[in-house]
């Protein structure tokens, strides 16, 4: 039965084929489940290029309240106390969930798991499979299991726009496919859509991570919590790609160093060095950058030396970029790298729009909060794809005929730039302005210009420092909240003065 004839009563929608929605649609089981997938399984999803692994306190000295306490320090006061402790419980459970669909975790000597060392872990408690290969080896697993899933059907194809029953709750999605647009209603639809990365001219993740689900959202309107939040991960391999590769934090707590172009440590004198949370590295390396020095992730001598064992998907993108990590200091900067912000779900995955779920990386859950622990996305989205599958809603009424009007795609290389410039690692706020400006008149038709607009309209809000957002202009911290805002409050909120900029700059 395909996609257009299964009872939409009983079907899910599930946007998105990354890790959160692959085990999502396999949680979902036996119920029917239409995975919704922009690319052929396996591809174009950012969860194949994660390299660090997953975080589960599983060793001997850990505990999941370390993890989650862990979890709540890197947050910088947005990370919620209940969420961090429940998701951090899942972890054990989630390693042997995939174990049990075939994933092979790397192992110690003694045959127990292999557990690694990230930035702001107290303990090594990071799971991975394949040196550096985690996020392909788990995606490999999830595709394997969906594709021998009796439950769920998979449709290659882009999600244009929402569904909507006659009291505004989603049901179902409009799709084009070869130009060709077509509808599938559905009782429930999932957003597993993945990040906004790709909005930066300097980023490591995939040319289409442009925030599509974010856009859904807003325009169906969802709230939205702390789009502002965009970690930046310190060291991307700075060899000129696009995307650029990365060469993962694990790399640190082997030993890796940070280094100036005189071999002097970028880190020195800041609290918890190489290995503080990735807010502060990032920003250390920018800072040196800004002074006109340049930055080497140092792994010489016995690291560089196992690289092609230990990480070997680095050691190939190293060879690939013709950097020797055994005789060369690897070149890095920070580039864009997950958001923390997205529509706001309760604790089953739920939006504010009845019949309209999000998980991973589109979903603001409140685990990460203003600066996301390392190695904790992955978890995050196999442990909401099992709360989305357990509070799933009843059904909505019949969809509505669609009225989705044409949004521009076009050249998006002038928003990349504006928001590497603008929105970037340090802001301020006579750039955010500028950014809201270029981007209020591009929002209506462009989906991309409009989670640019809001990111940059909730940065400029946001005055003060916190996590991974830095206003040079507000160093200091104001009392912790959260911000939490609508497309409809976003548009009434834009000045008048930025209005007539915004107007200016369109002529």
């Amino acid at each position: 039965m395909n996609a257009l004839t299964r009872n939409p009563a009983d079907r899910v929608v599930v946007v998105g084929a990354g890790v959160a929605g692959l085990a999502t649609a396999l949680r979902l089981a036996p119920r029917p489940v239409t995975l919704v997938s922009a690319s052929p399984l396996g591809l174009g999803t950012a969860t194949g290029w994660a390299q660090g692994g997953i975080a589960a306190a599983i060793g001997a000295d850990d505990a999941a309240e370390l993890h989650a306490a862990d979890t709540l320090a890197a947050g910088a006061g947005l990370s919620e106390p209940e969420v961090a402790a429940r998701v951090a419980a899942e972890g054990p459970h989630l390693i042997d969930w995939l174990r049990g669909i075939g994933v092979a975790f790397d192992r110690a000597e003694d045959g127990a798991l292999a557990l690694g060392l990230e930035a702001a872990h107290g303990r090594r408690r990071i799971v991975r499979a394949g040196g550096d290969a985690t996020g392909a080896r788990v995606l490999e697993g999830l595709v394997r299991a969906v594709q021998a899933a009796p439950s769920v059907e998979v449709v290659v194809a882009t999600v244009r726009d929402l569904l909507r029953d006659a009291d505004g709750a989603v049901a179902g999605v409009v799709c084009a496919r070869d130009g060709v647009p077509f509808r599938i209603p559905a009782r429930a639809v999932v957003l597993a859509t993945g990040g906004l990365g790709a909005l930066y001219a300097a980023t490591t993740n995939p040319r289409g991570a442009t925030g599509r689900g974010l856009a859904l959202a807003a325009r169906a309107g969802a709230v939205m919590r702390d789009m502002e939040f965009v970690q930046f991960h310190p060291t991307a391999i700075a060899a000129g790609a696009d995307p650029m590769p990365l060469a993962t934090e694990a790399l640190r707590g082997e030993g890796a160093r940070l280094v100036d172009e005189h071999g002097e440590p970028v880190m020195a004198g800041v609290a918890g060095g190489d290995l503080a949370p990735r807010d502060v590295v990032a920003r250390g390396i920018f800072g040196a950058l800004a002074r006109g020095r340049t930055v080497h992730l140092d792994t010489r001598g016995a690291l560089g030396s196992r690289m092609a064992t230990r990480f070997p998907t680095v050691a190939a993108l190293c060879a690939e970029a013709g950097i020797d990590p055994a005789v060369q200091a690897i070149p890095v900067r920070p580039a864009a790298h997950y958001h923390m912000g997205g529509v706001k779900v309760d604790a089953r995955g739920a939006t504010s729009v009845p019949g309209l779920y999000a998980c991973g990386e589109v979903a603001s859950t409140g685990l990460h909060g203003a600066n996301r622990l390392a190695s904790n996305s992955l978890l995050e989205g196999l442990a909401y794809a099992g709360f989305v599958a357990d509070g799933l809603d009843a059904a909505s009424g019949p969809a509505l005929p669609e009225a989705t009007p044409p949004r521009a795609s076009g050249d998006l290389a002038p928003i990349r730039a504006l928001m590497e410039a603008r929105v970037g690692v340090v802001r301020d706020e006579a750039g955010l302005r500028e950014a809201v400006a270029r981007l209020a008149p591009l929002s209506p038709t462009c989906d991309a210009a409009l989670v640019a607009l809001l990111v940059a309209h909730t940065a400029l809000g946001r005055r003060e420092s916190r996590g991974a957002h830095w206003r040079s202009d507000f160093s200091g911290s104001a009392p912790a909240r959260h911000s939490e805002i609508t497309l409809g409050t976003v548009l009434a909120e834009i000045e008048p003065a930025a209005r007539a900029a915004a107007e200016a700059l369109a002529r």
